[in-house]
């Protein structure tokens, strides 16, 4: 065969390759409207109306020629989620992913973008926007990793995040390889064509891999500066052996530009640098020489040893005119501002040439979340199509999905899963065994059914929520032997047969109300003859008390006449807090209130008041652990004035008919004659919201961890103006009567002023205490209502943001407290100065905006 006939059956198995190529192609014109074909590149551009859910396409004013796919952009929410685009790869192909930015001109009040983009759990760039006109091009060459990958718009600094296109390109299975490709991505810094004859770049279809080769004329700051004198340009239009590992498009290798003078040099700013890099030179000698002619050159700077050292002769190197060498740089290290120069040996008649350069920075590959753990979220997220959303590509990175906690390990881990009331419906994943990590399963008030699957590998499981559900089948023996276990909640469902042992011991919290088929104990008509006896043993014994009773009244009622008779005076004795106790102020307490403890129960608790946690408006609080595990906290009252006996006698009659998830429960209590009053309440095991802002580390209460303790408080004050009929005031809303529990919930506590202020003497007492909190209003009017409490509650969200107190000497002088502290801030539109130091560098000034609206 001759070269003619070869070259002709070369050329139409080329197109089919191209043809076969640009099939695989995947462009995607974010914001547009519908798909159509670029006539000037015959790429199918498609829509991504049907991809994409999120975000609002935006009309692009831009300067005229701009092409159909810039025309419109799709702009993102200004908030802490990522966006998401899932791109179907061939697992362990190579391909060049693109993402390109266009914002047009600014409209009155906008600020242009900065942003970040993720390819997968991987940081790709931050787009910076500062030019109208201009095209931003962030291209990645991977291998891929998976059968998909995911590119992610996220974390706004300023302006709207946004994109403009979406390109997957297939390489060919040479292209591109290195000995890092398992552990880095290769992000594109400059790929240049030197001696273009324009400013236009070349791509497809001069680039059958659709690579994108800036002209080395393009206007761009600081792009190709410090060029030598007697740099000419030059091409030709001969054929070019560009068969060679990266396949550079004819086009670019028919142009270049020489160092007539026996120097090229050029100086070049990269993104992103210093770093590691990957370097390309593309060198083929377009020029005729004289047979005693020849071009040899080194690179002089940057100096890299081996690389510097070795001479480039293009005819020996290409072996001959016309054909390509390519030297590679597998793994230098190039600083932000790269200068480099090429320079002619001595023994050389013609300067250096160069035809083109591809500069990609090595990347480090992140840890995607654990696949077992992406594929049981994945089966909830089918499961609750409702509410949970797609296009949010990684379940922990860049940022963790709404409903999911994770932790800082590589691979991340998910760490507690939240779908409360999400209407889940089917059956709970079985592969929910494999999530090691698991801390927290939250479920309840959902539409699952089906058995509970087996959960016994969860060893560090500690709360499981399960309630309100329609699971069915027995609860397995398992659950009493898992190692971390703390609360186990599965009221309102079917579960049937006999309950552990272990979970109603006392060592875990436990609830299985309204599950009929379940039983305690080892036999169901054993317990039922239990029940029998105890039945008749409490009425036996009701009969006995009500007899003493009777005689007891009859004893005492005896003993006051005696008393009146001989004119005895003095205060009369305290009522105990029985079922038909009237008590003082007109508050009835109900039968089947709070538990009344007895004073030994509680010596025993509290190791005899040893253990001594705090200090309160009428007493001290101890430490305490009951017989059954529950740990608690016991109040001491002891106030000669009686006060403390009004506040005794106010908390045990609120608590012991208002039940919220966000007020710490009251357990029990004592009374004796003697002027002894105990209160006992769930135990807080992280103290006082305040406690936490002012006076331990704040390094764990970060942005988000201080909106939801507000959001707690405010559910719990919510419950008390508008649950409880007829509603009830606080009135002493500050951080010291928030508490946090074992999760780091807050819970309103101290209700022994709600509904009690009734003379003076008291007010003035709340005045005092609660400097700082108190409405301004209550001097005019001397009385504090719902506003009064929701002033309060102001003033706590301010020291959750500042971390400074309501009032300080220290910080705002005599005159000022932080009301007018933060009000002469945001008079000055100066908000960020209100924010805690600890939280500065991690919160959105948007977000901070509307919190402080909200507390105002």
């Amino acid at each position: 065969m001759d070269l003619l006939s070869l070259f002709l059956l070369i050329i139409p198995m080329f197109k089919s390759f191209a043809l076969c190529q640009l099939e695989e192609f995947v462009s995607i014109d974010c914001g547009g409207s519908s798909n159509y074909t670029d006539r000037r590149t015959g790429l199918a551009w498609i829509s991504d109306n049907l991809i994409m859910q999120h975000g609002t396409p935006v009309e692009v004013e831009t300067p005229n020629g701009t092409t159909a796919q810039y025309r419109r952009r799709r702009d993102f929410p200004i908030d802490s989620k990522k966006y998401c685009y899932t791109l179907n790869t061939n697992e362990r192909r190579r391909y060049l992913v693109r993402a390109t930015f266009q914002y047009g001109r600014l409209k009155n009040g906008d600020t242009y973008p900065q942003f970040l983009l993720y390819l997968d759990a991987t940081k790709w760039a931050t787009v910076s926007i500062h030019d109208a006109s201009r095209i931003y091009v962030k291209e990645m060459i991977i291998r891929a990793t998976s059968n998909f990958i995911d590119v992610c718009i996220c974390c706004g600094t300023t302006g709207s995040p946004f994109i403009s296109t979406l390109e997957l390109r297939p390489l060919n299975l040479s292209m591109y390889a290195t000995d890092f490709e398992d552990n880095f991505f290769l992000k594109v810094a400059a790929r240049i064509n030197f001696g273009a004859p324009t400013e236009d770049a070349v791509r497809y279809p001069d680039d059958p891999y659709d690579r994108i080769w800036d002209s080395d004329l393009a206007r761009r700051q600081n792009y190709l500066v410090g060029v030598a004198s007697g740099t000419e340009r030059v091409n030709t239009t001969k054929n070019i052996e560009i068969e060679t590992r990266e396949y550079p498009p004819l086009k670019v290798m028919q142009t270049a530009v020489v160092g007539t003078k026996g120097v090229l040099s050029y100086r070049l700013n990269l993104e992103d640098f210093p770093a590691n890099a990957r370097a390309y030179a593309y060198f083929a000698e377009i020029e005729d020489l004289n047979m005693n002619e020849t071009r040899k050159f080194k690179l002089r700077q940057p100096y890299i040893p081996d690389y510097s050292n070795a001479v480039v002769n293009i005819a020996e190197n290409a072996n001959g005119r016309y054909s390509l060498y390519e030297p590679s740089y597998m793994n230098v290290t190039l600083d932000f501002v790269l200068s480099f120069s090429f320079v002619k040996t001595p023994d050389s008649t013609r300067g250096p040439i160069l035809n083109a350069l591809e500069i990609s920075k090595y990347v480090k590959i992140a840890s995607k979340t654990n696949k077992q753990d992406s594929n049981v979220v994945n089966a909830f997220r089918i499961l609750s199509a409702e509410s949970c959303q797609t296009n949010e590509g990684d379940p922990c990175v860049p940022s963790p999905w709404e409903w999911i906690n994770c932790s800082s390990t590589k691979p991340p881990r998910i760490t507690k899963i939240i779908l409360s009331r999400r209407n889940v419906k089917g059956e709970i994943p079985p592969e929910v065994n494999n999530m090691e990590a698991l801390t927290e399963l939250w479920l309840d008030g959902n539409h699952l059914t089906g058995p509970l699957p087996d959960i016994s590998n969860l060893i560090n499981l500690k709360i499981l929520h399960l309630e309100n559900n329609k699971l069915t089948g027995p609860l397995p023996s398992y659950l009493g032997s898992l190692p971390s276990l703390q609360a186990l909640f599965i009221q309102n469902n079917s579960f049937s047969g006999e309950v552990p042992e272990r979970l109603v011991s006392g060592k875990i919290i436990f609830n299985d109300d309204g599950n009929p088929g379940l039983h305690r104990g080892n036999k169901k008509h054993f317990m039922l003859i239990v029940g029998i006896s105890v039945a008749v043993s409490v009425f036996l014994l009701l009969l006995f008390l009500g007899s003493l009773m009777l005689l007891h009244n009859k004893q005492r009622k005896t003993s006051h006449q005696k008393h009146e008779e001989k004119g005895i005076t003095g205060r009369s004795s305290s009522r105990l807090l029985t079922a038909h106790s009237l008590i003082r102020g007109g508050n009835f307490i109900d039968e089947g209130t709070a538990c009344n403890i007895t004073l030994s129960e509680l010596k025993e608790a509290t190791n005899n008041f040893s253990n001594k946690i705090g200090k309160g408006r009428f007493g001290s609080v101890y430490y305490g652990k009951m017989k059954d595990g529950k740990e608690v906290a016991v109040k001491s009252m002891t106030d000669l004035f009686c006060r403390g006996n009004r506040q005794f006698v106010n908390e045990v009659s609120l608590l012991s008919r208002i039940h919220h998830r966000n007020l710490v429960p009251l357990i029990g209590y004592f009374e004796e004659e003697e002027n002894q009053h105990i209160l006992v309440y769930e135990y807080m095991h992280n103290g006082t919201l305040r406690d936490h802002i002012h006076e331990t580390s704040k390094q764990n209460l970060d942005w988000l961890t201080r909106l939801r303790m507000a959001e707690d408080a405010a559910k719990g004050l919510e419950y008390l103006h508008t649950g409880c009929n007829p509603s009830i005031i606080h009135q002493d809303v500050k951080t010291s009567n928030i508490l946090l529990d074992i999760n780091m919930r807050a819970k309103v506590s101290d209700f022994g002023l709600s509904r009690l202020v009734e003379d003076l003497t008291l007010i003035s007492s709340v005045v005092r205490e609660s400097d700082g909190y108190l409405d301004p209003e209550y001097y005019a009017s001397q009385q504090l209502t719902e506003k009064s409490d929701v002033y309060s509650f102001g003033i706590v969200l301010l020291e959750l943001i500042s971390g400074r107190k309501p009032v300080s000497l220290e910080d705002y002088g005599g005159e000022m407290n932080i009301v007018h502290w933060a009000r002469s801030l945001i008079g000055k539109g100066d908000v960020m100065s209100i924010i805690d130091p600890c939280i500065a560098g991690n919160v959105k000034t948007e977000s901070i905006w509307r919190f402080v609206e909200i507390v105002m």
